[in-house]
């Protein structure tokens, strides 16, 4: 039969009557459709393969990839082969002493057919599970090049001694590999237990432990067992990365009870290996069970009810006595993970009166105040800045440049393409891929200045005849500070699609004053070319655009430009990087740049308290070791090491050689523009909450416990917390302004102020951070306490009724808690904004102190309020464009004392107000109408 079963194929099926069902064609279609999507899926593997070789070649990082892919094919096929091996030679043996005489009534031609779908079923599950198996080895490739590649931490934990390299770099390794090999042997248990069951099945007889069958199990039990063994042993260094006592890492139960329990298991569970074993010989059915309870019984006795025991009688009513030495670990470790060992702390009088004095002697620190806050200026930036319907602004960006020789904070945004913003029936394939290919220029004005109607002034606006965007004063005469000659963002925040240029058509750059349209052809280096066919039809497939592969608009010379979204182009290249939030635009080299402040974090620091960030976020260790600058025209991207102190980022060096370059190689008009960033700082304030004590005592007791204090912003009055924010200051003891971020902090369940940390940016003092703690026999007002301050001032209430009145929205923007000198000086901005259109206008300034709160036009009449000196009314630049402030015309209710005024100055007052409001808001639907109608014309 078996001859026959070779020569003419398999026979037709005939189960008692009937027309036989010849299943050869089912077979035959069958193999060739599966032949069919192996192949499509092993060409699209290596499709993706060719396009990634492309363009990690266009940036001239292919070694990186090649190091990435090559280990990944290497991980794969170990982990395929170890299991595929362990798993054949165990079904073979499997099967081997289980077949035989076939005991089922079946027709004679289907006993054959019975056996080979066993054999080939028994293979088939051999390549899948080898496969499934082989992935998951590959997909953990990073942690054997760190593995291979550690750098030490040169410091010790407490309770092993190890380097901590071991659990940040080796242990995870080891984890992974005794994890993998226990599935792997279950599984391999369970596939042989099914092919016995499946084969007695077959030839019609109860499945029972045959002796065969009882020495393969114990063979296998054994092996689960040693597995076993190997994590309990593991388990005794991962104590000190726990989290289940008082503090975070190994704790008194852990290293009294825990630590001798696994110590212990790890004997039994190797004896009871040692014991299968045996019974492979001997065997037993109960040497097999009792080796199995054995290790479960002293698994509950010994992993819970012991330190559970030791906890409850021994800890617990002892419990600082006992843990003491185990917090102070907590407390070093954690401060030295975040980098809050090297904060300094100062005191901090914060005496309660501003003076003209103290204002005139940081005055750059005053001209620098934030009255723009970034959300209401972005959509500022969108009304009166888009210029044509096809760009988009994301959002403004805090940064510092030298304009008119003046150390300035300003906020600017990007003017990125945005095709989608085009009617529907425009939004053609030639359109979106080929003309509007990329964003031109920046918007940018300072934090404090704002013109009498409200709106911002300008360092750079508008898009300019010459496509050159100049910066400086506005109206200035003469050169500008800096210059722009190449604004076009190819690369940006919301450049997500693909686009192909040098193309046939030509691409949009600009559009004059005058209407007419200027193209223009890329000549940057970004991009991979479509220099091929083959190119062209790898392209197609992998965009799913059959236009790439049709177009006569597409040339050699073509260059599709992809993962243009900053942060996908980093994380594409490196994704063992963590990316701050928020990259920025800067000005440098007559371009434009992209900065990104990407960290190197892990959760595997002993003994430092978790940051939760998100459920798949969460790290105990955070640096921010790299830098990375992305050429906004031709995507190119420099990877600078920060922090070369940083055992994680020197790995990553060696790993990767010559992807990093070091920090001093970066222009220095680049580096002027470095900032501390916001993410970290935003952790390490979290973090700062609790770890600024160092007492054990203190610390267990929360004694000293702080908070994040609570703000009003927007239209709402719900509190949020507050932001830190990035001002221009001077520092008390330094002797000059500069670039900082800075945080206020509250005791715990108190709204007033407590201390406030700073982080430095300029220069040699980049990266230091300082604490000023206030005095704690006195009361310094917080910014919960100001705002409530503010809504209890009946003339400022007054002013707020009068105005957010149907037809008009109030803004309160961030209050901001500036250190002054010896003082504390609090800002908060008014914006106003008419329904149903998002165009807000900075309309008056709020600022308090210890004892009083004032509102005006501008930040210098509101200083002279403050302070009672008229000289101070010039301030901020707006005294030129603002009336004396002892005008009846802008001196508000809120400003004054209402008891000494007359009723019919005030009623006067109030409605002059309401008038210019009226013609305020006139004004603005005349600019809108204006706009409609040019973008009109432009379409």
């Amino acid at each position: 039969m078996a001859e026959q079963f070779e020569r003419s194929g398999p026979p037709p099926l005939n189960f008692g009557g009937g027309t036989p069902i010849s299943y050869g064609p089912l077979v035959k279609w069958g193999s060739v459709v599966v032949a069919l999507v192996a192949l499509f899926a092993l060409v699209s593997f290596f499709r993706g393969v060719y396009t990634d070789l492309l363009w990690f070649d266009s940036l001239e990082v292919r070694g990186v990839y090649t190091k990435v892919i090559l280990t990944r094919v290497a991980t794969f096929f170990v982990g395929m082969i170890v299991f595929g091996v362990g798993v054949a030679i165990s079904l073979r043996i499997a099967h081997h002493f289980t077949v035989g005489t076939v005991e089922l009534q079946l027709p004679a031609d289907m006993v054959g057919v019975v056996k080979k779908a066993v054999v080939w079923g028994s293979v088939t599950a051999i390549v899948a599970l080898s496969l499934i198996f082989g992935a998951i080895f590959s997909s953990r490739w990073e942690l054997f090049l760190k593995f291979f590649n550690s750098v030490s931490f040169d410091r010790q934990d407490p309770v092993f001694g190890r380097d901590l390299s071991f659990y940040v770099f080796d242990l995870p390794v080891l984890s992974f590999i005794q994890g993998w090999l226990l599935g792997a042997l279950v599984v391999i248990l369970v596939s042989s237990l099914a092919l016995h069951f499946v084969n007695y099945t077959v030839r019609g007889q109860n499945f029972k432990l045959t002796t065969a069958v009882k020495v393969q199990i114990s063979i296998l039990a054994a092996l689960i067992m040693f597995a076993m063994a190997w994590g309990h042993w593991l388990e005794r260094w991962e104590l000190v990365i726990s989290d289940g006592g008082t503090v975070f890492g190994a704790t008194f139960t852990d290293v009294n009870a825990r630590k001798p329990a696994l110590t212990i298991l790890t004997v039994v569970a190797s004896a009871s290996g040692v014991l299968m074993l045996v019974n492979a010989y001997m065997k037993s059915l109960r040497i097999l069970v009792g080796a199995i309870v054995l290790w479960l019984v002293l698994m509950i006795l010994l992993g819970a009810a012991w330190p559970t025991v030791i906890q409850q009688f021994n800890v617990t009513p002892n419990e600082f006595a006992k843990e003491k030495t185990y917090i102070q670990h907590n407390m070093d470790f954690t401060r030295s993970a975040f980098g809050l060992d090297s904060i300094t702390e100062n005191f901090y009088a914060a005496e309660s009166e501003i003076t003209s004095e103290k204002i005139l002697d940081n005055l750059q620190t005053i001209n620098n105040i934030r009255l723009w806050d970034d959300r209401p200026l972005s959509n500022v930036y969108r009304q009166i800045q888009l210029i044509r319907p096809y760009y988009d602004f994301k959002g403004a960006d805090v940064d510092r440049y030298t304009i008119d020789g003046e150390y300035r904070q300003v906020l600017l945004s990007a003017r990125e393409v945005a095709p989608d913003r085009l009617e529907p029936e425009t939004q053609t394939w030639v359109n979106q891929k080929l003309v509007y290919t990329h964003g031109i220029g920046i918007a940018m004005s300072p934090v404090t200045e704002f013109t009498p109607e409200g709106r911002p002034i300008f360092f750079a606006k508008d898009i300019p005849s010459d496509g050159v965007i100049p910066i400086s004063v506005e109206d200035a005469v003469g050169e500008p500070d800096l210059l722009v000659d190449n604004p076009r963002i190819y690369y940006g925040e919301n450049t997500t699609d693909y686009i192909v240029a040098n193309s046939n058509t030509e691409e949009l750059d600009y559009q004059t004053t005058e209407g007419e349209l200027i193209r223009t052809k890329y000549s940057g280096i970004g991009g991979v070319t479509l220099s091929s066919y083959f190119r062209k039809l790898a392209y197609a497939w992998q965009m799913g655009d059959i236009n790439l592969l049709i177009s006569g608009e597409i040339t050699s010379e073509s260059v599709i430009q992809y993962r243009r979204s900053i942060q996908e182009r980093i994380s594409t290249i490196a994704p063992f990087l963590t990316l701050d939030e928020d990259p920025y635009i800067v000005v440098g080299q007559g371009k434009l740049f992209w900065m990104q402040d990407a960290y190197t974090t892990t959760d595997k620091y002993p003994y430092s308290d978790p940051e939760v960030v998100a459920p798949n976020n969460t790290f105990n260790y955070i640096r921010n070791s790299v830098k990375v600058v992305l050429d906004a025209y031709d995507g190119t991207l420099t990877f600078y090491i920060w922090d070369p102190t940083d055992p994680i980022v020197r790995t990553y060096d060696k790993i990767f050689p010559g992807l990093f370059v070091n920090a001093e190689s970066m222009p220095e008009d680049l580096r002027t523009h470095v900032r501390y960033p916001q993410d970290l700082f935003v952790a390490q304030a979290e973090k700062y909450i609790k770890y600024h004590m160092k007492d054990p005592q203190n610390f267990y007791n929360n004694e000293d416990l702080w908070a994040t204090a609570n703000e009003k912003f927007g239209q709402t009055d719900n509190l949020q917390p507050v932001e830190p924010y990035y001002v221009i200051m001077k520092l008390p003891g330094e002797e000059h302004e500069e670039f900082v971020l800075l945080f206020p902090y509250t005791p715990n369940q108190r709204q007033n102020l407590i201390g406030w940390l700073a982080a430095r940016s300029d220069g040699e003092n980049y990266g230091k951070m300082v604490a000023f703690n206030f005095p704690k026999d006195a009361n310094v007002d917080g910014p919960e306490q100001v705002e409530a301050r503010i809504d209890n001032d009946q003339d400022i209430s007054a002013w707020f009724t009068l105005r957010c009145a149907e037809g008009s929205i109030c803004i309160r923007g961030n209050l901001l808690v500036i250190p002054l000198a010896d003082t504390i000086l609090y800002a908060e901005p008014v914006y106003i904004q008419a329904e149903g259109v998002v165009f807000p206008e900075l309309k008056r300034v709020i600022l308090a102190t210890a004892d009083k709160v004032v509102m005006e036009d501008s930040l210098g009449l509101a200083l002279a309020e403050l302070t009672g000196d008229q000289a101070l009314a010039s301030v901020g630049g707006m005294a030129d464009s603002k009336t004396p402030p002892n005008s009846p015309l802008t001196s508000t209710p809120a400003l004054g004392n209402p008891s000494d005024r007359d009723a019919v100055e005030l009623q006067i007052q109030v409605v002059t107000e309401t008038i210019d409001l009226i013609r305020n808001e006139l004004t603005q639907l005349e600019e809108v109408l204006n706009r409609l109608q040019e973008s009109t014309k432009g379409e």
